[in-house]
């Protein structure tokens, strides 16, 4: 299933996305006398009890009752699909063997492989949906920089998971933009370049894990301005998902709805000759297979 955070008439809804349809959880319940959660980290909550129940009563929907509940996608404003995560994200930086090589031209970062994943954060405010402003700040920062990530929603959370259980504990997928700004490192520590309001485009959508039975064989890219910036896949992942549920897990308890930011691959535009960087008006489009695009334009603060 692929899951939605939308607004309809200013109300915000939890939807399930069918190719260009949307299927609010509230009227599929209302429908068939099955109340549902209003919120994606109550389903997650809710755990594969609440996802099989949803599954089914998408199932009994005869044509004429989805054809009075469905609404266009195109009539509809996504929101990330958790607008307000609980805690911050997780990110993971230098996860891709050419960006390592990248970052320690351009960013003085080592030129070594990372022997364990590099962990930082991003704050839950500074996530938005697509479709929206990154909002880009020019007393703080002259390099504000791309990156296209597969995100992971933990389902069920844990402490000290082991590799062969950690893909159990996944909810889904989704696709994050890790915004940063280059030139707001401080003293090596990344989360003033990494954390600012907005610095988190997620979505479209979320993808329950059934429906990616291989998240390293994905192709991800993205574009500024529709030009293509960066291409890859997710097989090229140094520390592949299982190993990132392990080792996080044993430094602190991984909870329901929690998102780690998998890294980026190389073509970022601080590691481009000569270097790049995202100004007022720019468009980036960030994508990974199986889940969809994100598109945000850049807009600098008062104008």
């Amino acid at each position: 299933m692929k899951f939605s955070t939308f607004q309809l008439q200013s109300k915000t809804h939890v939807g399930l996305v069918e190719t260009d349809i949307v299927i609010s959880l509230e009227a599929l319940g209302n429908k068939l006398g099955t109340p549902f959660p209003s919120t994606l980290l109550e389903i997650i909550d809710g755990g594969p009890e609440l996802l099989a129940s949803i599954a089914a009563a998408r199932k009994e929907l005869n044509e004429n009752q989805l054809a009075a509940i469905a609404v266009p996608l195109a009539e509809v404003t996504l929101l990330a699909p958790i607008p307000r995560p609980r805690k911050n994200i997780i990110g993971i930086g230098l996860n891709y063997t050419e960006h390592v090589a990248e970052s320690a031209r351009t960013l003085d970062t080592s030129k070594e492989l990372p022997q364990q994943p590099v962990i930082f954060s991003k704050p839950p405010t500074a996530v938005t949906g697509t479709n929206t402003f990154i909002v880009h700040n020019p007393k703080l920062t002259q390099q504000l920089d791309w990156e296209v990530e597969l995100a992971v929603v933990i389902g069920k959370g844990g402490k000290y998971i082991s590799k062969d259980q950690a893909l159990d504990h996944v909810f889904g997928y989704t696709v994050i933009n890790d915004i940063s700004a280059r030139d707001c490192r401080r003293a090596g520590q990344w989360i003033v370049s990494k954390g600012q309001d907005t610095f988190a485009p997620m979505g479209p959508v979320l993808v329950t894990k059934d429906e990616i039975p291989d998240p390293h064989n994905l192709n991800l890219w993205l574009t500024v301005n529709g030009v293509e910036k960066q291409r890859s896949n997710t097989k090229f992942m140094l520390f592949r998902i299982a190993d990132l549920i392990e080792d996080l897990s044993t430094v602190f308890t991984l909870e329901p709805g929690d998102i780690i930011a998998t890294g980026t691959p190389a073509g970022v535009g601080a590691g481009r000759d000569p270097q790049e960087w995202m100004w007022h008006g720019d468009v980036v489009e960030a994508t990974v297979e199986g889940i969809g695009t994100i598109t945000n334009t850049i807009k600098e603060l008062g104008k």
